[in-house]
């Protein structure tokens, strides 16, 4: 028969102990490289962002928002433990002009890899050019990580953001003072196709730098997101091409890049503010604009009351519908994901606007 040497029990427990220690410093470093369980660390400010870093991250990143589903991201007031968040990321995905409380939080991080995705393309509103949609250009891979470098920021002779917001009550109009101030430029970037491409395909270089070992996989998977944007532009382009009118008015001046690409224009309530008072003049300025422009519907959002919209509406005689600047994904949104709810509100313009 043969005996195994018994091990006294002290030698194991100290062999456990010593373990332990090990994982925990091992651990420790993760953490403080930015990584957790193998995988990239990445926040990012709100879903838009969010969106991007799941689809092109993959398997290699663990991705966390700042913004909770169902918040209003605009209004976001960072908690310490957010604040913490940030410091123990490895990259930082974040779109400057929509969050003050973010920016402010971001800027005094000092991470090496953050992206602002408003330097990744063209954030002002031109409503002086014709309607000639470009296709995404493929970002500089040396200045990826949208840390120090102004992405494209002067490609074609404008400076992005010297020209209007798009937030006044008419595409390109100067904000009117309501809710937040987003600068000289329209962060809402991502409710055009091709501008949200341009920055997909910045955020698969910026990941390349941040994790060069999956280097590859970001760059095919950011290639495979800015081709589907292209044919989401397409079927945009395609739909909206005849219709009857060209006006649609909503409660939140948030599509002034969509209206743009589209050659649309955008009619807001009262301003950048969701849920601000219309003022009784805007009231019947928008009445008589709804009558000269074959206006039908009077557009409102998921994370916003309707109440406003309703009363136009009832005034007016026009029926109310959701077209959804996508800050956030909740059960009242009609999708699942940016693609779902973007195919939605073509739908609803479509039948707005009266698509043939």
């Amino acid at each position: 028969m043969n005996v195994r040497p018994l091990i006294p029990t002290a030698v194991t427990a100290g062999a456990a102990a010593l373990g332990l220690l090990a994982l925990s410093a091992c651990s420790t470093a993760d953490a403080s490289d930015g990584r957790e369980d193998g995988k990239l660390k990445v926040v990012a400010s709100f879903y838009p962002m969010q969106f991007l870093a799941e689809r092109i991250g993959g398997d290699h990143v663990k991705v966390s928002t700042l913004t909770k589903p169902g918040v209003e991201p605009h209004d976001l007031e960072l908690k310490p433990r957010q604040a913490a968040q940030l410091e123990k990321a490895g990259y930082i995905l974040y779109l400057k002009g929509v969050q003050p409380a973010v920016d402010t939080a971001i800027e005094k991080t000092d991470i090496d890899h953050k992206t602002d995705a408003a330097k990744l393309t063209d954030t002002g509103l031109h409503p002086e050019k014709p309607e000639q949609p470009e296709q995404p250009e493929q970002p500089e891979k040396t200045e990826a990580d949208g840390h120090d470098h102004d992405h494209g920021a002067e490609k074609d002779g404008h400076d992005h953001g010297a020209e209007g917001d798009g937030h006044g009550h008419e595409q390109g109009a100067k904000d009117d003072g309501h809710g937040h101030d987003h600068g000289d430029g329209d962060p809402h970037i991502w409710l055009d196709p091709l501008k949200y491409a341009q920055v997909a395909e910045g955020v698969g270089a910026a990941l390349a730098k941040a994790d060069p070992g999956n280097a590859a996989d970001y760059r095919k998977n950011a290639a495979a997101l800015s081709g589907e944007l292209k044919a989401l532009h397409t079927s945009f382009e395609q739909g909206l091409k005849n219709t009857t009118t060209r006006t649609f008015v909503t409660t939140h001046s948030a599509f002034g890049h969509l209206a743009e690409r589209y050659g649309l224009k955008q009619e807001g309530i009262a301003g950048i503010d969701p849920e601000a008072e219309p003022s009784p003049a805007r009231i019947k300025e928008l009445q008589t604009v709804a009558k000269s422009d074959r206006v039908t519907t009077v557009f409102f959002e998921t994370l916003a009351s309707d109440r406003t919209a309703k009363t136009l509406a009832g005034d007016t005689g026009l029926r109310t519908d959701v077209l959804d600047p996508l800050e956030g994904i909740t059960e009242k949104s009609k999708g699942r994901d940016y693609f779902e709810v973007m195919n939605a509100n073509l739908t609803a313009l479509k039948t707005a606007l009266g698509a043939k």
